[in-house]
């Protein structure tokens, strides 16, 4: 049994300083860099693929709303063709970046947002995967297990990697609960160590309402701003491992 364990990483930007990405490195196997709108900047898209090339960390780009101030996580109404647009340009960016540092860039991953949006609404999906076909379409498109960018990204002849997440609680029909939710985000490792052992050994998830979900993994998502992501990082990959499970990054058709 193989799984890839995946963090957003590259957040921080100016003199900001977000997340702990070379602590939590170690631990990853495939990083989703931050392309400049929501996070990053261009300085530390290049130190982020520097850093992941010396753990043999896969990179992928990571889109997100032009929501610096909101981290990108605040609702946007674009159009399919503003989607597509925003998506190539950011790809754009990183790729170039990329290639700069002779990294190979494995996959493509929205954030935030953007990304709970395409999960429900196949136009911004379908938007969204022939953005990636156009720019690079051997790249792995990673999107929410079930959802309809892993449909739009079907569609379009993409690899996809159905992702799941250690530190979010589940709805019912298998989305993510809003962050708006007070037990949207788990803060206790033992209850995100549980989750991924469930879904990856049982191929179901508990909702937050008590229902056993089904759900499809090829990659966990953790989330590299959280207060235990190294904590998180670092108790997930052991348990995996000691389940004889192997850790391992994505591999472009």
């Amino acid at each position: 049994m193989q799984v890839d364990l995946n963090c957003d990483m590259g957040e921080s930007f100016g003199v900001y300083s977000i997340g702990s990405d070379a602590a939590i490195m170690a631990h990853i196997t495939s990083a989703n860099i931050a392309c400049g709108f929501h996070a990053g900047d261009p300085t530390v898209m290049r130190k982020t693929i520097v850093l992941a090339k010396q753990f043999c960390v896969g990179v992928g780009a990571h889109p997100g709303y032009p929501d610096l101030a909101g981290f990108g996580r605040r609702p946007m109404s674009l159009t399919p063709e503003e989607v597509y647009d925003m998506c190539v340009y950011q790809i754009g960016a990183f790729l170039g970046v990329a290639y700069s540092q002779q990294a190979h860039v494995t996959h493509f991953k929205a954030h935030g947002s953007l990304y709970n949006a395409a999960a429900v609404d196949l136009k911004l999906a379908s938007a969204m995967a022939r953005a990636v076909r156009a720019v690079d379409s051997s790249l792995v498109f990673v999107g929410l297990a079930g959802s309809k960018m892993a449909e739009a990204a079907e569609a379009e002849g993409l690899q996809v990697a159905q992702e799941v997440f250690a530190d979010r609680a589940y709805q019912a029909d298998g989305n993510l609960v809003p962050r708006s939710h007070p037990q949207a985000v788990h803060k206790c490792t033992d209850i995100a160590v549980a989750q991924v052992l469930s879904i990856v050994t049982t191929g179901t998830v508990t909702a937050l309402t008590g229902e056993r979900v089904s759900i499809k993994a090829d990659s966990i998502c953790l989330h590299g701003d959280g207060a235990h992501a190294v904590e998180f990082a670092q108790a997930i990959n052991k348990a995996l491992t000691d389940k004889g499970i192997e850790i391992t990054g994505f591999k472009r058709r």
